[in-house]
């Protein structure tokens, strides 16, 4: 694709290569065009930021396009370049790998287009802001809710997701909070933030550590598979979890009292954040470098609140 396609050939390529363009009325494509360059469209998660990403762009009348990267690293490099190539207004990122996107996040600010991301914390560079949570702090605060939780001698199992560096993140400071002299990590597997390797490795989690007593899962796809695990395992009497994001299956789990705790991030707020700070910054103004998003400690006291979203 070179830059002088038209605007429609060139949304019709980015179609085919796996780029979504919103629909919009024939007005708003006057507007502004935002692009979001995600990670995956199977976590929940990831489409309610779509979605509160899609709401402030329709409120404000511009054109979103949404690139679902299906966890490939290497595919968020390529769309940037394309959507520089297209000139659009302002790019917003959920980075994969946020060490090799910073290439792509440098030519498209020397082009001119300003780039926020959102959630996985990318180093120091030309970005405009970082939208999420502080989720080393988020992690620790977790690790506090644990400590009071579990008995002494108390065995934890993670199931992380080794390939995202924002789940690394959360590892780290849930790890450094957790009282060792009173809870034991067994081990750690890697669920790839994919439910299913999730759940393939939470149970090999299990069946190697048959003493465990609690788990922690670093993210929506890890949680979900440890939430299977333990119910394709029987162990909902024994066993304690813990972790991010909400489901159903969550609510399920933590009304059926095994699922104790479960950090809830605001996706769709993140999304929409990000929507509001490009139109901004396209319009020359500034934004805040760090735009935080609060997380809640969601447990049977205060769960019931979050039903509806997940029926």
């Amino acid at each position: 694709m070179t830059p002088t396609l038209n605007r429609r050939h060139a949304l019709a390529a980015l179609l085919t290569s796996g780029l979504i363009a919103a629909a919009f009325p024939a007005a708003a494509q006057e507007g502004k065009t935002f692009a979001l360059v995600q990670i995956n469209q199977q976590a929940l998660f990831f489409n309610d930021m779509n979605r509160g990403a899609q709401e402030a762009a329709d409120a404000a009348g511009a054109t979103l396009l949404i690139f679902n990267a299906n966890n490939d690293p290497a595919a968020q490099n390529s769309a940037i370049e394309t959507y520089i190539q297209e000139g659009v207004d302002g790019i917003a990122v959920v980075a994969i790998d946020v060490n090799g996107i910073m290439p792509a996040v440098q030519q498209a600010v020397d082009a001119g287009i300003p780039v926020v991301a959102i959630d996985a914390i990318l180093p120091e560079g030309p970005h405009s802001a970082q939208i999420g949570v502080d989720n080393a702090q988020a992690g620790a605060d977790l690790a506090a809710v644990v400590n009071e939780a579990l008995a002494e001698g108390s065995t934890l199992g993670i199931v992380g997701a080794l390939n995202s560096f924002i789940q690394n993140v959360r590892m780290d400071g849930f790890e450094e909070a957790l009282d060792s002299a009173k809870v034991t990590v067994a081990g750690t597997v890697d669920g790839q933030n994919v439910q299913d390797t999730a759940l393939g490795a939470a149970e090999n989690l299990m069946t190697a550590n048959p003493a465990l007593t609690a788990i922690y899962a670093t993210g929506e796809p890890a949680l979900l598979g440890a939430i299977a695990a333990v119910e394709s395992q029987g162990r909902q009497a024994d066993m304690a979890v813990y972790g991010w994001d909400l489901t159903a299956q969550a609510i399920a789990g933590i009304d059926a009292g095994y699922v104790k705790a479960v950090i809830q991030q605001d996706p769709a707020g993140m999304g929409a954040a990000a929507v509001e700070a490009l139109g901004t910054l396209s319009d020359d103004g500034t934004v805040e470098p760090v735009i935080s998003v609060p997380v809640t400690i969601v447990t049977q006291e205060n769960v019931d609140p979050y039903r509806a979203v997940f029926e």
